[in-house]
């Protein structure tokens, strides 16, 4: 029997019993909708969070410094120095705090970080107006201020702060430049120069340096020079703590592709469901249809087209809500990431696995109901009522 013929005859199986076949077909679409809209939403997650680190810089490497008994964290000139040693094309030494702004009759709470000139490049950050922070302005510790997005927003609304005084923990400070909004929760924050925070915060040190690798291939050995410099420093690996956006992205990679995966187990188990519907339906066709298998067979049908036409049914009946799955399903994540506020990404790869998945459980779940057809006797199937 050629495959065109097998499936009009599957066809017309499935035609002949509407109700019961969309029923069937339903576990089936559940379980590859389920399947896609599950995975869309966990690669979407993945690419959103990657793009957050990736918006924190530029070939990123982070160095979280303790500090070991007497020897302190270091002062703003040797992390500089311990930087530029390691091979880092921008350097950006950060004393952070929390502070009070005040703005008028505005006031807010936000964090401060203290650096220099190399910070804008290094967090890929960049200016909406006015400028950045100079090395005079370290020098001389000039009280400048450099504004995220949603601080102007929270102090000055709709007026142009440049130029405007703040104050900062009491202490006037001048506005200099606004940053662009960046999104990520990193537009609440202020920048000034480090020798005014250092005073300001009361800093032993700098506890966090920035550093930014020349290239992306070059994260790997910028990190491990700046380790060794540390360790010669501090002689204690427990003194500070590195970490690479290449080691973050790996870590959010691994993570979030064994909860997709397991998401995706979860869905997967309601095509295991419609695989047992399927199964269940043929046998019960099977047994509808033993007169017309007897005379089939009767009239020569060999076994193998017997059992072909009822494979062919059960892979239609699995093929057909495999395909309104993945409507459903690529309509879905659409629908859930809109109302959700996320990212969706529908991987080809993953929907043609889905489909194949979904017609091989038709097809290994059929196998019985298929074999039990194609073993019955011809006599005794022409005898059956």
């Amino acid at each position: 029997m050629n495959p065109g013929m097998a499936l009009r005859l599957a066809l017309a199986g499935i035609v002949a019993n509407k109700l019961r076949s969309v029923l069937t077909v339903l576990g089936v679409v559940i379980g590859v909708a389920a399947v896609i809209a599950l995975v869309a939403l966990g690669e979407g997650a993945t690419r959103q969070v990657s793009q957050q680190i990736q918006g924190l810089g530029s070939n990123l490497v982070t160095a979280t410094i303790f500090g070991r008994g007497s020897n302190l964290p270091l002062d703003y000139k040797e992390a500089v120095d311990l930087g530029t040693r390691a091979g880092a094309a921008g350097v950006a030494p950060v004393l952070s705090g929390r502070a009070t702004l005040k703005h008028g009759n505005q006031n807010m709470d936000t964090s401060i970080e203290g650096s220099g000139p190399d910070y804008l490049q290094v967090r890929n950050f960049s200016l909406a107006r006015g400028r950045f922070l100079m090395s005079v302005d370290l020098d001389q510790r000039q009280r400048v201020a450099v504004l995220g997005a949603d601080v102007v927003s929270e102090l000055f609304g709709v007026l142009d702060p440049l130029g405007e005084d703040i104050r900062i923990n009491g202490l006037p400070f001048t506005v200099v430049g606004v940053l662009a909004a960046k999104g990520g929760g990193q537009d609440s924050v202020v920048v000034i120069p480090a020798t005014t925070a250092a005073r300001l915060m009361h800093s032993p040190g700098v506890r966090t340096l920035y550093l930014a690798a020349p290239t992306s291939e070059t994260v790997d050995m910028v990190s491990a020079r700046l380790e060794a410099l540390l360790l010669r420093r501090y002689r204690d690996e427990n003194a500070f703590r590195l970490f690479s956006q290449t080691q973050m992205l790996e870590t959010v990679g691994q993570v979030t592709g064994t909860l997709t995966l397991m998401l995706a187990g979860i869905a997967g188990i309601s095509l295991l469901v419609g695989g047992i519907g399927i199964m269940n339906i043929m046998l019960v066709s099977v047994t509808e249809r033993t007169r017309e298998i007897g005379i089939r067979k009767a009239l020569g049908a060999r076994r193998r087209d017997i059992l072909g036409q009822f494979l062919f049914e059960a892979a239609t009946l699995s093929g057909l809500g495999g395909v309104i799955g993945l409507a459903l399903g690529w309509g879905g994540s659409l629908l859930i990431g809109r109302l959700a506020g996320m990212q969706t990404a529908v991987a080809p790869d993953i929907a043609a696995l889905a489909f194949g998945i979904s017609v091989a459980v038709g097809v290994f779940f059929g196998l019985y109901p298929a074999s039990r057809a194609a073993s019955l006797s011809p006599v005794e199937a022409l005898r059956y009522e």
